[in-house]
């Protein structure tokens, strides 16, 4: 959520409600996937490679070109009211697109719980372990697992870091980052900060290696301009080729989940994406972004006051 203010209104969520949505509901049943159509080191260590991975030494597939599906989305846990309801809905998005890795923000413990629960075909990595945190949801069949960090923003207000996985898809290298950058805009000069920590990560990356990142940046266009980013570097949107129907991330015009005495339509929700350089390793390119979570639930509210992005890529 971004806002001048960061309180939440609503009714209380006890570890009950979340017991019960646990259990198998036809409300979160599993629908089709349209998927299945498409085809300083800053930071400290955060986990540890499964025993028996083969991540380090798997070979590039030979059966499927190398292509990757993401939704990345704020789902504001903060906001209690009809939270069981509104997590839910996330579940019906992430069945019926059942992508290879989502990025989560405003994640609190127990909606952690929830989704394990609910998705145990996905790996699911935190960015905390109380408060409100990130996390990565990594599909197991497609997806393999090497390590992951928690890299600190180390002069945050607002208790934000930026997580790092490197992973394995189809036999090439990924480094998958999601981070929720400072809210409000009074904190433009530390957002910045913390872009030039993403910047860093991009820049020393291995040249063999994808790197995608994604989450609540909270950016205007002008703090990305002053920063900066790498040559190599695209942010997915611009190069799909601005669409409008997908520019909007945070929407007070449409999404009613939160009120305000203005209007405001924001690009905040980004990804970035910087394909392997290393002649000889396929170059990732993005082919589709939509927006998910449009749809108003049954309690009248929608599943974030921010609506998901659904973005594919494929080798070129």
């Amino acid at each position: 959520m971004e806002s001048d203010s960061e309180t939440h209104s609503g009714e209380d969520t006890t570890p009950d409600d979340w017991m019960e949505l646990a259990d198998d509901s036809p409300a979160a049943s599993p629908a089709a996937s349209p998927a299945a159509s498409h085809g300083d080191s800053h930071g400290a260590s955060h986990g540890a490679s499964p025993a028996n991975s083969p991540a380090v030494t798997q070979e590039p597939s030979e059966k499927e070109d190398f292509k990757l599906s993401l939704i990345t989305w704020n789902v504001d846990g903060l906001d209690v009211e009809n939270l069981p309801e509104r997590a839910r809905g996330l579940v019906k998005y992430l069945n019926l697109y059942q992508p290879d890795v989502v990025f989560l923000q405003e994640l609190i413990d127990p909606y952690v719980h929830f989704l394990k629960k609910r998705f145990v075909s996905y790996l699911m990595i935190e960015g905390a372990e109380e408060g409100y945190f990130t996390g990565m949801l990594l599909k197991k069949s497609r997806v393999t697992f090497v390590e992951s960090e928690i890299v600190p923003y180390r002069t945050t207000k607002m208790r934000r870091n930026l997580l790092v996985a490197q992973v394995i898809v189809d036999g090439q290298k990924l480094c998958l980052m999601t981070s929720h950058f400072e809210s409000c805009k009074a904190n433009a000069k530390e957002r910045m900060n913390q872009l030039h920590v993403v910047k860093w990560r991009f820049k020393h990356a291995p040249d063999d290696v994808t790197v995608v990142f994604g989450g609540d940046t909270n950016l205007r266009d002008g703090e990305v301009t002053k920063v900066g980013l790498p040559a190599t570097v695209c942010d997915v949107w611009e190069q799909l080729g601005k669409q409008e129907h997908c520019r909007y991330t945070w929407d007070t015009s449409a999404n009613n989940n939160k009120t305000f005495p203005f209007v405001a339509r924001c690009r905040f929700d980004r990804i970035y994406l910087r394909p392997a350089i290393r002649g000889g390793i396929p170059r990732l390119a993005p082919d589709h972004m939509a927006l998910v979570g449009l749809e108003k639930l049954d309690c009248g509210r929608y599943t974030s006051d921010h609506w998901g992005i659904y973005c594919t890529f494929t080798a070129e």
